[in-house]
């Protein structure tokens, strides 16, 4: 078996890629900012069934500071680069999000070359895919880019486009032997391990709190976290993975009121907060004045997309749960763990 880094080991994402690589017999090495984190990221897996955790070690690295990183990739195989900012509400400022993005994607792979390591996988997104155009009819795929100085593209769909093409730049100019893969997920949803969660996550939490009134237009894209994990593990061991780039998406798009209705029919008493009704824009663009999180969805209401993962099917094999059962098996998780209100 390999040793792999996961960066970001006590993100939603990155924790589960690191159960499901433990589970397929890898050693494994993942950063953390503090080392402090350790024990709550040990926590996490143990939810997850992770075992003992004899074959896990944790090193200190932060992505805007050069330290740690030759100790972090020394020896490994693989990295999976999943850790990258993705807050609740806007910044101050974009460069808030991008330049550690970017940055940060650039010290990894920099390491990486440096340490002999065969392929690093970096997790991207849809936000790199599907923003700054005009409504199309036909699914986005991996052809498609996100135009980072398109009208209305927010800063963190800017951060990740700008920083996945300079991680292809970085291969193609000075890479060496490195070899790059990318998976670009839509909403990440499925089970939780803890409170510390992506923000994907607040909107089942929302839901079922009845923290939301109604149901804003928005549509997007829904994939459970073990799939979006399975796909990082195939990009990384398949040698027709290299150099391509796969969206990780189930299904068709959902609306905000397709989630509501699955957790109604699905979730029993455990959903009888969630709200069904449809918010008109007008509402919604009022609350933004005073909700800052509002403010980072207007330029997506009442907008239809759809993209395809038929490229993961058949290159990789790929085949995601439905994206409602990613829906259900979060508010499940949420429920199990006690991060409802009463």
């Amino acid at each position: 078996m390999s040793k792999v880094l996961v960066t970001g080991g006590s993100g939603f994402i990155g924790s589960h890629c690191i159960l499901q690589l433990l589970a397929a017999g890898h050693e494994v090495r993942t950063t953390v900012r503090s080392l402090q984190r350790e024990a709550a990221v040990r926590a996490m897996l143990e939810q997850g069934d992770a075992g003992s955790g004899a074959r896990l070690s944790f090193v200190e690295a932060d992505l805007e500071r050069d330290a740690g990183w030759p100790e972090a990739v020394a020896g490994c195989d693989y990295v999976l680069h999943v850790a990258s900012p993705f807050p609740p509400t806007l910044p101050k400022h974009e460069d808030e999000l991008i330049v550690p993005a970017r940055e940060g994607a650039l010290r990894v792979l920099r390491a990486a070359r440096d340490a002999g390591v065969k392929r690093v996988v970096l997790t991207s997104s849809f936000a790199a895919v599907g923003y700054g155009h005009s409504q199309q009819a036909a699914p986005f795929d991996e052809t498609s880019w996100t135009n980072a100085d398109g009208d209305d593209v927010q800063p963190y769909a800017k951060s990740k486009t700008l920083a996945e093409r300079a991680a292809w730049d970085f291969i193609a100019r000075e890479g060496g032997a490195l070899e790059l893969s990318v998976v670009n997920p839509v909403g990440v949803f499925g089970p939780v391990l803890g409170p510390d969660y992506s923000t994907s996550i607040l909107l089942v939490q929302r839901l079922m709190d009845g923290a939301m009134p109604g149901c804003p237009q928005l549509h997007f894209g829904v994939v459970d976290v073990r799939d979006v994990a399975d796909l990082h593990l195939r990009a990384m061991s398949d040698p027709a993975a290299k150099g391509e780039r796969f969206l990780a998406v189930a299904g068709d798009f959902m609306s905000i009121r397709d989630i509501a209705v699955t957790l109604k029919e699905r979730m029993g008493s455990a959903a009888r907060k969630v709200p069904t009704l449809r918010l008109p824009n007008w509402l919604v663009r009022l609350a933004a004045l005073r909700d800052p999180s509002v403010k980072q969805i207007l330029p997506e209401l009442g907008k239809r997309k759809n993209a395809t993962s038929a490229k993961a099917q058949r290159v990789l094999g790929w085949s995601p749960r439905p994206n409602r059962d990613a829906v259900v098996a979060t508010a499940e998780s949420l429920v199990k763990l006690g991060l409802l209100k009463a």
